[in-house]
C-alpha cells in the first residue's frame, strides 16, 4: 500500500492520521506541490484532478481523503473511527460532509488567500474573498461551537473519522485573520485533537516544509 501525499496538506494529514490510529503500514511518498510534482503526467494518470492525497492499493488507486479514511477504516474490523452501526456511521459520513462543503471549504479559502498566496507564491489576497468566507466561516463555526456545548468530540465520546476530518486545516487555524474569541469551545476542540498523537505525528516539521519533498525543504 502506497499514499502520495503533500508535506503540511490537511487532507493528507487526515489519512496519515488515519493510519496511524489504525496502526497501519503504508509507504508515504512525498511530493512536490512547489516542484510540479502533481502536474507529472505519471501522477495525473493516478489522480486525473492533480491533487493529493493518493491512495494505491494493489491494483486499486483510491483519491478524495475522506473516501480514502473510510476505506482504511473498513480494513481494521471493529475499530471506533468509523462506527459498523449504520446510525453512528451515517452521523460521522455527515460531519464529514459538512466539513468539506461548509466549515473546511471557509477556512481553506482564508488560508489560501491569506497564507498560500502571499508566502507560496507571491500574490496579494483578495479581500472580497477573504470577507465571504469569514462570513461563512462564523456561521459554520456556530454550528461547531453549538454542537460541542455538551461533548468533546462531534460524534460519540472518542476521536472518529469525523474529527480528523474537521481539524485537518488545524496547522493554519491559528495564522489566518479570523477572530476565535467568540467559539471557545471549538478552539479547545481544536488543542485536544492538536495533542492527539496520531494527528500530531503528521505535521510538518516547519513552515518551510510544507509544499515540498524532505529532501528539498
Amino acid at each position: 500500500m502506497k499514499l502520495y501525499v503533500v508535506a503540511g496538506s490537511g487532507n493528507c494529514r487526515k489519512v496519515q492520521a488515519t493510519l496511524n490510529n489504525l496502526n497501519i503500514t503504508a509507504d508515504i511518498e512525498y511530493l512536490g506541490l512547489v516542484e510540479g510534482d502533481l502536474a507529472e503526467p505519471g501522477f495525473i494518470a493516478m489522480n486525473p484532478n492533480g491533487r493529493v492525497p493518493v491512495l494505491v492499493d494493489g491494483d486499486f488507486t483510491l483519491w478524495e481523503s475522506n473516501a480514502i479514511m473510510q476505506y482504511l477504516a473498513d480494513k481494521v474490523p471493529d475499530n471506533t473511527l468509523f462506527s459498523q452501526d449504520p446510525h453512528t456511521r451515517a452521523d460521522i459520513i455527515r460531519w464529514q460532509c459538512w466539513e468539506l462543503a461548509h466549515f473546511n471549504n471557509a477556512l481553506a479559502t482564508i488560508a489560501s488567500e491569506t497564507v498560500f498566496k502571499p508566502t507560496f507564491f507571491q500574490k496579494q489576497p483578495d479581500q472580497a474573498v477573504v470577507d465571504a468566507a469569514a462570513e461563512s466561516l462564523n456561521t459554520f463555526s456556530r454550528t461547531l461551537e453549538d454542537h460541542l456545548s455538551d461533548r468533546d468530540y462531534v460524534v460519540g465520546d472518542s476521536i472518529t473519522l469525523a474529527d480528523y476530518s474537521i481539524v485537518n486545516i488545524e496547522g493554519f487555524k491559528d495564522m489566518i485573520p479570523f477572530d476565535w474569541s467568540g467559539y471557545p469551545r471549538v478552539n479547545a476542540y481544536f488543542d485536544r485533537l492538536r495533542n492527539d498523537p496520531h494527528w500530531a505525528n503528521t505535521a510538518p516539521e516547519s513552515i518551510d516544509a510544507i509544499g515540498r519533498r524532505p529532501n528539498a525543504a
